[in-house]
Parts: C-alpha cells; structure tokens; sequence
C-alpha cells in the first residue's frame, strides 16, 4: 500500500475481522498479524475462534497460537514480539487484526515503563485474591486511588494493585507516562474500526458460538480444564471459558453453560465498542461485510 507502513484493524467479536484481514493482505501482499490477547494461546483454537488454515486461505499469519496458557503473557511481551514480527518482514505492509483495544494503543502510542512488580507483592495480593475474592483488592485500590477506576476484570483488577503498592503511583498516572517511541507511528497506518449494528452482531455471536461448540467447543473446554490452570492467569479470562469449563467438570448444565456464554460474550463486545468509541474515536469506521477491492481503492493512498 503506497504510503502506509501497516493496516491495522479493530471490531468487537464475530464482526468479521479475520475475512477481511486476509482480504487486504491478499492486496498488500504481507501477512496478517494477530492482535487479540487470547488468540495467542495455544489450548485455545475453537473458543477464541481463531482462523482455520482454510481460513488463512493461504496468507502467512504470525503470532497465533504460539503462546501457552499457563504462561502470563502480557502485552508488553506482545508489543516485543510484533515489533520482532515487525522488523522481520521481508512482505509487503502487514494486516493487523483483533479486538484487544490496549494492544493497538499500546502499538501506535507507545508503553510505559512500570516499574518490575517484585514477586513478594505479586505473590501477596494474589494469594488474597485466592483466599477472599476481589472484595478486598477493590477497597484496597479505592482506599489508595481514590479518584481511580476499579477495574471489573480481576486480573486487571490485580495489575492495578500491584503497580500501586509496588510504585506509590497508580496504574492509569504511568499509563499516562508513555515514554518509548510507538513501534507504529499511527499517521502512517491505514487505521480501520468495524462497526457493526447491534442487533446484527448479536445474531452473529449466537450463531458463532453454536458453530464453535459443534466445531470441538466441548472437548477444548474439557481439555482446557484437565489443565487445572490458576484462574488469576490471563488465560483464563477467555470468553466462555469459565462456563464451559464448568460444565465440563459437571457443575452447571452444558445448555446453562451455552446461554450464559453467549451472554458473556455479547457483554464482552459491548466493551469492546465502549473501547473502540472512546479510545479510537479518530479510526476510520466501516461496516461488516465492506468490500475489500472497495476498501483498497478508496484508501490506498494517504
């Protein structure tokens, strides 16, 4: 694409990210790089509907399923591996695609540098968090960041305490410090949001989680279980892993499980427009389903 270093592509879940990845990089003639947080996994293929080799219809696609999930991964370690990805292609511009919102910021804004969390700190609130639950971390974070946000996610939830008791600053002041140069400078990306109807989205959640279960949905949950992981690992913040997985050790109905997965994930989409809208106001907004050549044609010049 003349003029432009990369294309990135955001969309909340099942808006049809992938397809049209693999449509523009068919164009630009580099491959598609994943930016999702729980595609890296390796356990996780079906539930995080990663792309099947027909899917990838032939396009080299980097950073997929290369991660374990008993592994910590985090977006620092993510950042360092894309610009690796980044510095190593000999293609055309790459297409990077996915819905984890904090990636590409981190991506096109930089990351600041948190000081390293020492592992008595990690291991403290961890342990409480195993303990008690999230009800103790929440009024420690408010007690000590009072004009903060508590974080819902409690892995997030986790971070944001650690980073307080381990640097007398809160989470979202060293956010606010990025101080390394972006791997991407954003005015040189064609920068692209999928924004789909609501109603329609929702139908394709339905839909996609039902193809996913018949798909080996179950017997990854199960397998996924029998790895008895520590739930504070991020892995374990996969859409629908927590019901399925449940299910899977026969402590819910597997028809319960579906429904309050699917539940999940529509909850998780609208976070994910929440995110998009508030923090990529200045991406370019199509529709699902956008003709790809149509999308080129019009854009491939700066």
């Amino acid at each position: 694409m003349k003029g432009r270093d990369a294309v990135l592509i955001a969309g909340p879940t099942a808006s049809g990210k992938s397809a049209l990845a693999v449509a523009l990089a068919r164009m630009t003639g580099g491959p598609v790089i994943n930016a999702d947080s729980m595609q890296v996994y390796r356990q996780l293929r079906v539930l995080t509907a990663r792309p099947t080799e027909a899917e990838m219809g032939g396009v080299p696609h980097r950073l997929f399923g290369y991660v374990d999930a008993s592994e910590a991964y985090s977006v620092g370690r993510w950042l360092a591996d894309i610009a690796n990805e980044l510095e190593e292609n000999s293609g055309g511009p790459p297409v990077i695609v996915g819905g984890t919102g904090l990636y590409f910021r981190a991506l096109t804004e930089g990351l600041s540098r948190i000081q390293p969390i020492p592992n008595q700190v990690r291991d403290k609130w961890r342990a409480l968090f195993g303990r008690q639950g999230s009800e103790p971390l929440v009024k420690a974070l408010a007690e000590g960041d009072p004009q903060g946000e508590i974080p819902v996610d409690p892995q997030r939830l986790m971070r944001a305490i650690e980073v307080l008791e381990a640097t007398g600053k809160p989470l979202r002041w060293w956010q606010s410090q990025a101080d390394d140069a972006p791997v991407l400078d954003p005015k040189r990306c064609l920068r692209l949001v999928i924004a789909p109807d609501r109603a329609w989205l929702h139908a394709r959640i339905e839909a996609r989680f039902d193809a996913m279960v018949v798909a080996g949905g179950w017997e990854e949950a199960e397998a996924f279980a029998a790895l008895d992981l520590d739930p504070a690992l991020p892995a374990m913040k996969a859409i629908g892993i927590r019901e399925l997985v449940a299910a899977a050790r026969d402590r819910t109905p597997r028809e319960d499980a579906v429904r309050d997965a699917k539940t999940a994930t529509r909850r998780y989409a609208k976070r994910q427009e929440t995110w998009f809208r508030n923090q990529m106001a200045d991406w370019e907004r199509i529709a699902p389903g956008a003709d790809p050549q149509a999308v080129w044609q019009a854009r491939a010049c700066p």
